[in-house]
């Protein structure tokens, strides 16, 4: 639910433009997107050759939002920081003055073998982020990473590349997170996910919420009055979504976690807004004007996460989907299912399936990026394939009854656009077929059936869904609709209420997958369990006990 003092406006401006463009001008002119003041494009010269601060004027830490890592390749590793003197000011405590960073890279976590270092530019008009694409690295490596400004070193982070493309790398350890949202619970499975020894952490959508967060920060029961008034309203414009970062990034089993990993990120829809698709926003506001709020939170999620130069968002546009190899073991197709999609059918929410659902018109991941993966698939020389993606892929009935309703805001909702992704795996050869799903707050584990209505039809693959970080409050390792899914669902093996995450080993014969779980997030200090383990065989997909 939205509260309902929630949106603070746009200034007149920006909303008459918006009102003037209309959707294909907005998309499509590149001089629109610049006067909304979204364009994304390195600064101009001009702005570039601005006033470059002074390093005296950095008297307090700007290293208090932490460092991250991400998308590692075989040679190299991408770096993020954002320099935050004063991380809950709009302007973070920093005049709008360039700042020179440097960075390094080393083989040991005390930095006596430094192997690359250089300088970046922390940029105003990015907020002061700054990402730095190091390459020349060796394949299949851990490193340590570090920035300095002025008189301040950042915390030292851990990283790693990719081993080399062709090679039979053995076994691929990785985590996988969802749904953090910040007042609903402390961030405890990232301070024990902080401490496992994984090779990468894939965070499968909702980094952030745009719902207001009050004085108290919610669930987290802090003093009345510890934070500002300004986090109180639902982000709008891309003040509010840096400001919100801000507010996630300051927790610190959040920035142990990146530190401690590289991450691959793919956003969902609180990033931007609930259930939105594509240009259709949740609430009744125009198109036009749903895209500069789509506009401002794509800018903001670009500059808050560890993403590479590709990724830089044009206007209300950001191509977010694409491809990572761990050597010839494991092939990652990281979608996005929001950006492109079909509205939801029959207003959303859990409805009875029928003509508009069924259009094959309709489309979770838009016609492009539907042939890149099924083409992508036909090149793989993977021995397994595995699709990070947002929402519930295999078929999820809640009643024991039929007809049953689904989920209009997950693939059920899209069953055609479910067939042809399929059908090209099926096409393509694809034997261990892996998808990695967040967004529902839960542990599932389900077999991926060819036909779901068949329940002896070929197992293609395996679904891990993991649970939330935080959302949803503490949960329940049974919640009440637990003997009805796992009987409506044969392919479902395995169902979990309770907040943590899992992880995930690929091996050549086998992948081994952990669910865990922590007790409660609403104080601090769970215990971490693993609440069940599973394995799938290659060549012989399905959930079996492990």
């Amino acid at each position: 639910m939205t509260p309902a003092n929630h949106q603070p406006p746009h200034t007149p401006e920006l909303r008459a433009a918006a009102r003037d463009l209309g959707r294909r001008r907005f998309l499509t002119v590149t001089g629109a997107a610049a006067a909304l003041a979204f364009s994304v494009n390195l600064p101009a010269a001009g702005t570039a050759s601005a006033a470059e601060l002074d390093p005296a004027q950095l008297t307090d830490d700007p290293f208090t939002l932490g460092v991250a890592s991400g998308d590692p390749l075989p040679e190299s590793v991408l770096l993020w920081t954002r320099l935050a003197p004063a991380p809950y000011q709009a302007d973070s405590g920093l005049p709008a003055e360039r700042v020179t960073v440097g960075w390094e890279v080393a083989l040991d976590e005390r930095f006596r073998r430094v192997v690359r270092r250089g300088t970046a530019t922390a940029h105003p008009e990015f907020h002061h982020t700054v990402h730095v694409e190091v390459d020349h690295l060796a394949p299949g490596h851990v490193y340590y990473y570090r920035f300095r400004a002025g008189r301040w070193i950042s915390p030292a982070g851990r990283t790693r590349t990719a081993p080399p493309r062709q090679s039979r790398a053995a076994d691929l350890t990785f985590g996988l997170v969802s749904c953090q949202r910040y007042d609903q619970g402390y961030y405890t499975a990232y301070r024990h996910l902080a401490e496992e020894d994984v090779d990468v952490v894939f965070h499968l959508g909702d980094y952030l919420y745009e719902y207001a967060v009050n004085s108290a920060g919610g669930s987290r029961a802090h003093p009345t009055g510890t934070l500002p008034a300004l986090f109180n309203h639902e982000t709008v414009t891309l003040e509010d979504y840096r400001l919100r970062y801000a507010l996630y990034k300051s927790d610190p089993d959040l920035r142990a976690a990146h530190a401690a990993h590289p991450f691959v990120v793919t956003w969902d829809d609180h990033e931007t807004e609930n259930n939105y698709a594509d240009d259709t926003p949740e609430n009744s506001v125009p198109p036009e004007e749903f895209l500069l709020r789509r506009a401002a939170a794509y800018r903001a999620y670009w500059e808050n996460m560890p993403l590479r130069r590709p990724q830089l968002p044009e206007g209300p546009d950001l191509q977010l989907y694409r491809r990572l190899h761990w050597g010839r073991l494991a092939q990652f197709d990281v979608l996005d299912t929001r950006q492109y999609r079909s509205n939801q059918a029959y207003g959303d929410g859990w409805q009875f399936s029928g003509p508009e659902s069924e259009d094959p018109a309709r489309t979770l991941t838009g016609d492009a990026q539907e042939r890149w993966l099924i083409n992508g698939w036909h090149r793989s020389n993977a021995v397994w394939n595995v699709v990070p993606q947002q929402v519930t892929f295999s078929q999820r009935y809640n009643s024991t009854t039929l007809p049953s309703k689904v989920s209009m805001d997950s693939w059920d909702g899209y069953p055609a656009s479910r067939e042809r992704v399929l059908a090209g795996a099926q096409a393509a050869g694809i034997e261990n077929l892996m998808v990695l799903t967040g967004d529902v707050h839960v542990h599932y584990g389900f077999d991926i059936k060819r036909d779901f209505s068949d329940p002896g039809s070929k197992t293609m693959g395996t679904e891990i869904v993991t649970t939330s970080v935080t959302s949803g409050g503490n949960g329940s390792e049974k919640p009440s609709n637990w003997d009805t899914l796992m009987t409506a669902n044969p392919h479902l093996k395995f169902f979990n209420g309770q907040r943590g995450y899992a992880t995930v080993t690929l091996g050549r014969e086998l992948a081994r997958a952990d669910f865990k779980t922590v007790s409660h997030v609403t104080t601090q200090g769970a215990p971490l369990t693993t609440a069940a383990s599973f394995v799938t065989e290659v060549g012989e997909q399905g959930l079996k006990p492990a």
